[in-house]
C-alpha cells in the first residue's frame, strides 16, 4: 500500500465501526481490508471489474448464505 490509498468504510458499517474498508482510488486495483484490524489488516486486492460483480452480487441476493 501507499500513502495515496484513501480508504472508506462501507455504508452498512455498524455503530462500532467494524466492518470492510475499500479502496478504489488506485489505477487497475480495488483494495479491501477489515476495518476493525485496520493497518493491521491483510488486504485483498481485485480487480475493479471483479469488484463492482461482487457488490452487484450483493445487492441483488445472488450469493449463497
Amino acid at each position: 500500500m501507499t500513502e495515496l490509498t484513501h480508504w472508506r468504510k462501507s455504508s452498512r458499517s455498524t455503530d462500532s465501526g467494524n466492518c470492510v474498508e475499500v479502496a478504489q482510488n488506485l489505477p487497475g486495483t480495488a483494495l479491501l481490508r477489515d476495518s476493525k484490524l485496520g493497518t493491521d489488516s491483510p488486504v485483498l486486492a481485485v480487480s475493479p471489474h471483479r469488484f463492482t460483480a461482487f457488490v452487484e452480487a450483493i445487492k441483488s441476493d445472488r450469493l449463497d448464505g
